[in-house]
């Protein structure tokens, strides 16, 4: 029977229907690493410009949300025979939100769909962010389309989220490790008064919450209190992202992400592991790039804002509570000042001009009233800006910089003083008599003396027995479990890249042997280059000081460690001139289009209607400068010019009472997944693998620097020669053979220019230095190397003795022990001798003696005419010609009439 047009029209409303209704809503369900704990939030798909998400508050097991989905599934079907998809389907799989943004039409969700380890701090581990995806979340039938939507996608979409981003599920990257572990080593009792709402939640737990897995066996409860910390928002570049859903999703949806740079080696020390973890928080505030962000802006926030810390602990023992941990903690950042570069001239380093007069350092005392709250005293500036120049540069903002200081030290009382050291590094560098890292060596020990670092244990007995005198002179505050740091170091440049990061990397060297010293591993607090420790803290510095370069400047570092060591190969000069070409190109060509991509991610600047779009303004500057545009009701005083209550607890870095209105307190079990990470970190859930752990595939120094050949001392803390270390003992033959070729050239070839003269771009010279003291500079170190050692190192490299110790295992020049002697002795008379008489009948033992050999071997038979030719040929070699024969003349008749006739 025909259908008639009604029950056509009908049926295709109701498959229309049917579509509509599973295309209204979005289910994430998100669970812990086990899986036994789900929660799930609806989104809504209705609302075309607004964002609705409804949190279940309930907590299911894995049978329950699977139940779940299954009752969604089957209400959302359609009917047998109807066209369309029918029930639940599964759009991604994530490992997280970024969070959620707005454009000119509805809201996307930005998730996470890859990820990789990077480095693991007590068990907690931190993932780097390999891949995201973005879903527009309104249903098209509801969708408002705008032109220029597209556009603001790609912008956003610029900043790369797979370049440098991380998050950690259970560890707060936002602060350091020395606030996260004192947060929780202090008292609850502490707060009691202070968070009352949170006393309520503790004592208003039912049964389950406070779950025993020893109740049944009538052993005490053991309970803890858990504490969920609020991130520090300045180093969060999610945060607006997150800001339209934290009041109304559980925290556990809410993961914060930093930006900048993360890395993890470990140190082998006699077997005993050790871990060097180095983390780099770059500031969300005033973000950009290198020549569109210069100074600081009005609230004190400065351009280029890293704070790097670099964590020590012996992995032999994971948790926090009875593991031994230590950090130290440093700042880089742009000259607190109203400065900038004028760009509209095409010119490798635009002039420097001061944009506006500060008298009372207003700008500056916002900036270091953020580090008073943030590290405590004393706040110890190193200036490496240069002081000295034909033509005024770089020397502007010295001579701005440093009465901005003492203004603001006036008020301050004595011992919380701002210090302040300059350095031209420069200029310095330029001296045949003066050692770059010895005088930032000198620096970094009175700068980690002053400021102390943070531990996590008190000192060890044998620091008594046998006590250091540098030892006693560090500063910091003591405590009865350990010591804090107290203050810290902030050092700049002009673009803080190069220089700062050296810098950085020798005061980080300085505190490294201090730390390994506090924990028991070296017996003095002092660290030699040109060991597998230091390369491999170099390494770490390396890798840190390209990211960041990369992040601001548009290129990879310019002048290394090695550069001021005057070691670097000069292969390393072409190098230095292509990172400052592609430097000078991507400031000129495309750092534009990462600032519109940097303002719009996170969010300074909001599309919206009517409003002019990001591309049609002609300045970000009131973006960044925002209350330049409105009256200030309270002024800041400019003699008080720090937070009220802010000296009451220096030197220390927090206030107790400030601390605690920012956590959240619960009363769990001790063994709670929510708090405890032995379920993370071993995974007993599933079948893991030893070599597919990141323990086991983390940089390891005994693997990768430490000489491969047996006899050599394997503690990292031995001098080793650069052809010494692993990797140039597991190199190819075809690089071994490419770097003496590259020696013999060198010794051949007339010196090359030196690094302060190669770049023409670069933040450590001028053209006026270039011009009167570029003649000063030295040879590098490759030729050095090569009159010292002579041609015998040279042909060390290719001669087979080497080899002979790698597969053998023996220094031929050893005698073997006694022992070894008799067990040899007894197998050739028991063994060897049996198998030669059965086989070599003829071989008969002649000699006793250990000088000659114990059998006696035929010469072999040699004719009378070879015999003569051999004897002639000696008598010829000894001056004793024998007279022509007559065949000899005829030969050599045949042979001239041949040749020359």
């Amino acid at each position: 029977m025909k259908k008639t047009r009604f029950e056509k029209k009908r049926q295709e409303l109701d498959n229309r229907d049917s579509e509509e209704h599973l295309t209204i809503q979005y289910f994430l369900v998100g669970s812990n690493q086990a899986e036994t704990k789900h929660r799930v939030l609806k989104i809504d798909r209705t609302e075309p410009k607004d964002l609705v998400i409804i949190d279940d508050k309930h907590v299911y097991n894995q049978q329950e949300v699977r139940e779940l989905l299954s009752r969604l599934d089957l209400g959302n079907r359609t009917k047998m025979g109807q066209k369309g998809s029918s029930g639940l389907s599964k759009s991604v799989m994530a490992f997280g939100i970024v969070g959620f943004v707005r454009f000119l039409e509805g809201y996307y969700i930005v998730l996470i769909t890859k990820r990789r380890v990077m480095a693991d701090i007590g068990g907690h581990y931190i993932y780097k962010i390999e891949d995201t995806t973005m879903i527009y979340i309104p249903n098209d039938s509801v969708r408002v389309t705008h032109p220029d939507e597209a556009r603001y996608v790609r912008i956003f979409q610029n900043v790369d989220l797979s370049s440098n981003f991380y998050f950690s599920y259970s560890y707060d990257l936002s602060h350091s490790l020395q606030c996260n572990l004192t947060l929780l080593q202090r008292p609850y009792e502490q707060w009691l008064s202070e968070a009352s709402s949170a006393e309520d939640k503790v004592h208003t737990q039912s049964k389950q919450d406070s779950f025993d897995i020893f109740e049944e066996e009538g052993l005490p409860t053991q309970v803890v209190y858990g504490l969920r910390n609020q991130p520090y928002y300045k180093y969060v570049w999610n945060g607006k992202l997150l800001e339209r859903v934290k009041d109304t999703v559980h925290p556990d949806w809410l993961m914060y992400i930093i930006h900048g740079f993360c890395g993890q080696s470990k140190l082998l020390i006699y077997g005993r592991p050790v871990h060097i973890t180095l983390i780099a928080r770059r500031s969300s505030r005033f973000a950009g790039t290198r020549f569109l962000k210069r100074g600081a802006n009005c609230e004190g926030d400065v351009a280029n804002e890293v704070e790097t810390e670099q964590i020590v602990h012996d992995a032999s023992v994971t948790s926090f509570t009875a593991g031994s941990y230590s950090s130290y903690v440093q700042v880089r950042g742009s000259v607190p000042l109203y400065w900038s570069q004028d760009i509209s001239t095409m010119m490798p380093k635009p002039p420097i001009r001061l944009d506006q007069a500060d008298p009372y350092a207003h700008v500056a005392g916002l900036h270091f009233d953020q580090m008073l709250q943030r590290f405590g005293s004393p706040i110890i500036i190193l200036n490496l800006v240069k002081k000295r120049e034909k033509r005024k540069h770089e020397k502007i903002l010295s001579e701005d910089l440093y009465p901005a200081v003492v203004n603001l030290n006036q008020f301050l009382p004595p011992e919380h003083c701002i210090e302040y050291i300059a350095w031209d590094m420069a200029r310095y560098t330029k001296s045949k008599l003066c050692n770059v890292l010895d005088r930032l060596n000198m620096i970094a020990e009175n700068v980690v003396k002053r400021t102390g670092f943070f531990i996590n244990r008190s000192d060890f007995y044998c620091h008594t027995l046998r006590p250091d005198d540098r030892w006693g002179d560090v500063g910091g505050y003591m405590t009865s479990s350990g010591r804090l740091q107290t203050g810290v170091l902030r050092t700049n440049c002009v673009d803080c890249l190069d220089r700062t990061n050296t810098a950085q990397f020798m005061v980080g060297k300085c505190a490294l042997a201090y730390q390994l010293y506090a924990l028991g591993m070296i017996d003095k607090p002092k660290l030699q280059f040109d060991t597998d420790c230091v390369r491999l803290f170099e390494e770490l510095y390396e890798d840190h000081g390209d990211t960041l370069s990369l992040q601001y400047g548009g290129s990879q570092l310019v002048h290394r460690v090695k550069t001021y060591r005057k070691i670097a190969p000069w292969t390393q000069h072409s190098k230095d001139i292509m990172q400052t070409l592609s430097r000078y190109y991507s400031n000129a060509f495309s750092d534009a289009d990462r600032q519109d991509a940097i303002n719009l991610f996170l969010q300074v600047y909001q599309p919206s209607e009517g409003k002019a779009h990001l591309w049609e303004l002609p300045t970000d500057f009131y973006l960044h400068q925002k209350s330049t545009l409105i009256l200030p009701h309270d002024r800041r005083s400019y003699t008080m010019w720090w937070t009220q209550g802010i000296l009451s607890y220096l030197p220390s870095d927090i206030s107790p009472c400030e601390s605690c209105l920012k956590v959240k307190v619960k009363r769990v079990n001790r063994f709670d997944e929510s708090i405890d990470i032995y379920t993370e970190f071993y995974k007993p859930y599933e079948l893991t693998l030893f070599d597919d752990t990141f323990s086991i595939i983390m940089s390891n120094a005994a693997r990768e620097l430490m000489p491969k050949y047996v006899g050599v001392d394997p503690s990292p803390f031995t001098v080793r020669k650069p052809e010494e270390t692993g990797k140039s003992v597991l190199g190819s033959k075809s690089n071994k053979e490419e770097a003496v070729l590259q020696r013999k050239t060198a010794a051949s070839a007339p010196p090359p220019p030196s690094e302060e003269a190669i770049s023409t771009t670069s933040e450590d010279d001028s053209e006026e230095d270039r011009d009167d003291e570029g003649s000063v500079s030295q040879r590098s170190t490759p030729i050095k190397l090569l009159i010292e050692s002579g041609e015998s190192s040279r042909t060390q490299e290719i001669q087979p003795q080497q080899t002979v110790k790698e597969p053998y295992g023996l220094h031929l020049s050893e005698l073997p022990a006694e022992k070894d002697v008799l067990i040899y002795k007894r197998y050739l008379n028991y063994v060897v001798v049996v198998f030669l008489f059965v086989f070599f009948p003829c071989r008969e033992p002649v000699s006793q003696f250990p000088e000659d050999s114990i059998y006696g071997v035929c010469p072999p038979q040699v004719d009378r005419d070879s015999r003569e030719v051999f004897e002639s040929h000696v008598m010829t070699g000894r001056g004793h010609v024998r007279v022509l024969c007559r065949e000899d003349m005829l030969m050599y008749r045949e042979y001239v009439k041949n040749r020359y006739m």
